[in-house]
């Protein structure tokens, strides 16, 4: 299975402006709320077209097949340890940057616009306006995708899947290796 580096600033700097755009949102729109689900669903939307446009995912997260669908597992965990419900053992470094009630994230800081490329940006723009206004339902449905599918349930999704799942064609499937390939032998 393909392993990217997981990018924790661009994670934070992510939730951030997801969890912004989400609260500006949701002035016009009663569903457009910035919870935990949406904001992993829209970043799941997000990779996908960022891998088939440009061989790599956004954050280097891998999604894990959940029951109501795909979840970045490392940035999931960041905002459940901010919530109170992980172990993960950093938290307070991270709760001045946003709180989270429940399910609802409330965005504290504003996010470092820096941490994203042209390309990150491009996608996750596009993967909020498609999916901002969707219900919890629809979305479940949407993400249950080909990809889902191919997992277990509590299993890593491939990104390979995930990039099939959004129509790439195979000399982007060899590109997305080669990329996930030259990372693991830079972080050695």
């Amino acid at each position: 299975m393909l392993n990217f580096k997981f990018d924790e600033k661009k994670a934070l700097s992510a939730i951030l402006y997801i969890s912004k755009k989400l609260v500006e949102r949701s002035q016009v729109s009663k569903i457009a709320k910035p919870d935990m689900h949406r904001i992993a669903k829209i970043l799941y939307f997000a990779d996908r077209k960022h891998l088939v446009r440009y061989g790599r995912p956004i954050l280097g997260d891998h999604f894990v097949a959940m029951k109501d669908g795909p979840v970045p597992s490392n940035t999931y965990d960041l905002m459940k340890a901010v919530r109170g419900t992980s172990p993960f053992c950093r938290a307070s470094e991270f709760k001045r940057f946003f709180d989270v009630k429940g399910f609802m994230v409330h965005p504290r800081e504003v996010p470092d616009m820096e941490e994203f490329s042209e390309s990150d940006l491009e996608c996750i723009n596009e993967s909020l306006h498609e999916n901002q206004d969707l219900t919890f339902g629809q979305l479940r449905k949407k993400s249950h995708d080909a990809a889902y599918g191919r997992a277990s349930e509590n299993n890593r999704i491939s990104f390979i899947a995930m990039a099939k799942a959004e129509g790439v064609d195979e000399s982007m499937i060899s590109y997305i290796e080669a990329v996930a390939e030259n990372q693991t032998l830079l972080s050695r």
